[in-house]
């Protein structure tokens, strides 16, 4: 024994060899024994989330150990300083991405796990997942690039300034893109909508949202077209949410003219009946009926219904003014419409009198 250990101390190929095998054998023993004991105490808990972290850590352990005993063996084998170096600043290189990579994995795994318990965690949900998921990826790879600066002994100072010259350039060749996407941002912290609700953008752009990027958001009009919108043109414009609110509904108004001289009951009561059992009208609140003004030629009535969804209006309002004319043709009310009258000049008449 003792005689191969001197061996292995005097030989270079043998102490690399055995360099090696020693890496080996730790990262086996990690993986078969240490991580097998962290997974059997993380299926004590009642969550799964350390069990999925510790699935990520396996690899990474055992690649850390080999990589690092490789290492180890290699410089045993060079005598060039300048070699040595570069080896073991490519092995940590390449750990640090191994880490980094890990560290990006867990971010994934965490912030979903966090963003299901919007109750417990306010600061993340759904909305604002894929932004707090981005922001977390820039940092894990700004100090993975900075460890690698440090590991080769780059000069920081002068990639620095030159990340802020480039920085500046950049931002001037893409503020547009800039815009939309600090846009996108409040959009998804402020949540003025949502994937599935309906939207009015201006009183010129309505329709069901369909996806919100960091850069613009899809809108399906009722015409079946998808509109693509950048978020800078939303930022900027008034937004009408009518899926927003306490519920879905939403209140429909329909105005109708009569006669002067009808019958205001009468006419009250042919809108009411006209409001009943219409498809795709809640229930409650219940239908109601106003008498809002005399007009110059018409005493207006407005029926007010609300509808399940902001998607039925244009069918509710269709039902709606059909059973009110037919219903005002039957009793005989009138509906007026503005009318004219032209008088024409009698030339004989003006040429007589001149």
């Amino acid at each position: 024994m003792t005689a191969t250990m001197e061996a292995i101390q005097t030989n270079p190929l043998l102490r690399a060899g055995f360099t090696v095998v020693l890496a080996l054998v730790v990262g086996v023993f990690l993986r078969v024994l240490v991580v097998p004991l962290l997974r059997r105490a993380a299926g004590r808990t009642a969550t799964d989330l350390d069990d999925a972290i510790i699935g990520k850590l396996n690899p990474g352990l055992f690649q850390t150990v080999f990589l690092l005993g490789v290492a180890f063996a290699v410089r045993g084998l060079v005598v060039h300083e300048g070699a040595d170096r570069a080896v073991w600043a490519t092995a940590l290189t390449l750990v640090a991405f191994i880490w980094g990579r890990f560290l990006l994995d867990v971010g994934v795994i965490v912030t979903r796990h966090v963003s299901r318990q919007a109750d417990r965690f306010t600061w993340i949900q759904a909305r604002t997942l894929p932004l707090v998921q981005f922001v977390y990826k820039v940092l894990v790879i700004a100090v993975m690039v900075y460890l690698v600066m440090e590991i080769w002994n780059l000069d920081l100072t002068t990639w620095l300034a030159s990340a802020g010259v480039a920085g500046i350039a950049i931002g001037f060749a893409a503020k547009d893109t800039l815009a939309n996407f600090i846009s996108g941002v409040f959009i998804l912290v402020d949540a003025p909508y949502k994937v599935g609700d309906y939207i009015n953008i201006d009183g010129t752009t309505r329709g069901e949202v369909t996806d919100i990027g960091m850069r613009s958001t899809r809108i399906l009009t009722r015409d079946n077209i998808e509109v693509t919108l950048p978020n800078a043109v939303i930022g900027n414009a008034k937004i009408v949410n009518e899926s927003s609110g306490p519920s879905v509904k939403m209140r429909v108004r329909v105005q109708v003219g009569v006669a002067y001289g009808s019958d205001v009951e009468q006419v009250r009561e042919i809108l009411a009946d006209c409001a009943r059992d219409v498809p795709h009208v809640a229930a409650s609140p219940a239908p109601t009926v106003r008498f809002v003004a005399m007009g110059e030629s018409a005493l207006q009535f407005q029926v007010r219904v609300y509808v399940q969804e902001p998607r039925y209006r244009g069918r509710v309002v269709d039902a709606l003014n059909t059973r009110i004319y037919r219903a005002l043709n039957e009793a005989g009310i009138e509906i007026p419409f503005p009318q004219r009258v032209v008088h024409l000049p009698d030339r004989k008449r003006q040429a007589a009198t001149e």
